[in-house]
């Protein structure tokens, strides 16, 4: 069974112009059985335009399954024949490339432990200058914009035209919920900057669980992503990686349905429209923020001044503390997260510092 989308639109068609294009595998290829079940099961659903399947995992740590390798492209092929789906597959270096393309691989990945290093993407960019094939690049583990960008630029200077983002979520200490923390705002700043370049999410590695998977789904849908990859498996308990992550088919395909499609294009909107009205408040309200945070800045200015007058430091520890504690317990009760008022309060208190700063050095 195909989707309707996959036998009207090339791959590149797929990946520049289907909205949104759904990307669904196996994190690893383990057997030829496994991954045509899943690809068979995930075609059924209707619901998917890709099938991906990992056959080279570059992974953490050593002794742990690194993929089955070379001899699990044949098996691509297969998916590829049995169900009418084109198959992507993620590549590391130029050697990936060549087997690639030599078994038809129809759309390729780059990974975030690759993107990292700009002498591999361009070892892959080079074995590509001249050949017309669909390419997505994951964001780097660290939340590096830059990086990402010139990853996706080193596939545009040897003439590559259909590349798309893979937003996959950042590396990050300590985390708590995500595998990956999402960080949304680097991928929307990546779009900003590359408005021509499709950005697909990918919530699997972001969450590292499937409980959140469908929340962190309608979000980047909520964002107007392009698209998803998600890993699916057929036996997700017993994947020999990303165990946790996965689901099955069938949990993939009531997922998909149950996503709330956003209509992005406004303009055909009345005029008079409540969104309009809505958007003019915004405007107003934000004008006022600036114009209060100034006021704001000319109050920690004199502030400064005073604390010259009279040799007192700048930082007052016990007094930073008060307030943020304070502004945590105010954000709680005003539908406000935790995380958005320590970064709103310390973003001001950051450059309260600095004002005073410039008037202690006058």
């Amino acid at each position: 069974m195909t989707t309707e989308s996959s036998t009207t639109m090339s791959p590149a068609q797929l990946m520049m112009q289907k909205k949104p294009l759904l990307i669904a595998g196996p994190c690893s290829v383990e057997t030829e059985e496994q991954v045509i079940a899943t690809a068979q099961r995930l075609a059924a659903t209707g619901k998917v335009d890709v099938i991906r399947g990992g056959i080279w995992k570059p992974r953490t740590r050593p002794n742990s399954f690194e993929g089955v390798g070379t001899k699990g492209l044949p098996w691509m092929q297969k998916v590829k024949e049995m169900t009418g789906l084109p198959v992507t597959v993620e590549v590391a270096k130029a050697k990936h490339v060549e087997v690639c393309l030599e078994f038809g691989i129809d759309i390729l990945w780059i990974g975030a432990r690759t993107t990292v290093n700009p002498f591999a993407v361009q070892e892959i960019a080079d074995a590509l200058r001249g050949v017309d094939i669909p390419i997505m690049v994951k964001n780097p583990i660290n939340p590096d914009l830059s990086l990402w960008m010139g990853g996706i630029e080193r596939l545009q200077k040897v003439g590559l035209k259909d590349i798309a983002g893979i937003h996959r979520g950042f590396s990050n200490f300590g985390e708590k919920i995500y595998r990956n923390r999402p960080q949304w705002q680097l991928p929307i700043e990546l779009k900003r900057r590359m408005p021509e370049i499709p950005l697909i999410c990918d919530p699997s590695h972001i969450c590292g669980r499937r409980d959140i998977l469908a929340k962190v789904s309608q979000k980047s849908m909520d964002l107007n992503f392009d698209g998803l990859m998600i890993e699916s498996h057929i036996t997700p308990d017993d994947a020999w990686s990303d165990a946790k992550q996965q689901i099955t088919p069938e949990v993939y395909g009531q997922m998909i349905s149950d996503l709330k499609m956003r209509d992005y294009d406004t303009s055909a909107l009345p005029a008079k429209s409540d969104l309009e009205v809505l958007r003019k408040q915004i405007n107003f309200i934000d004008d006022e923020l600036i114009n209060m945070l100034a006021n704001r800045m000319k109050v920690a200015r004199d502030i400064g001044s005073f604390k010259k007058e009279n040799n007192v430091t700048i930082l007052q520890n016990t007094r930073w503390n008060e307030i943020l504690e304070k502004y945590k317990k105010r954000g709680a009760g005003s539908q406000l997260s935790e995380e958005f008022i320590v970064k709103f309060i310390t973003a001001i208190h950051d450059e309260s510092i600095s004002q005073q700063e410039n008037i202690m050095s006058e």
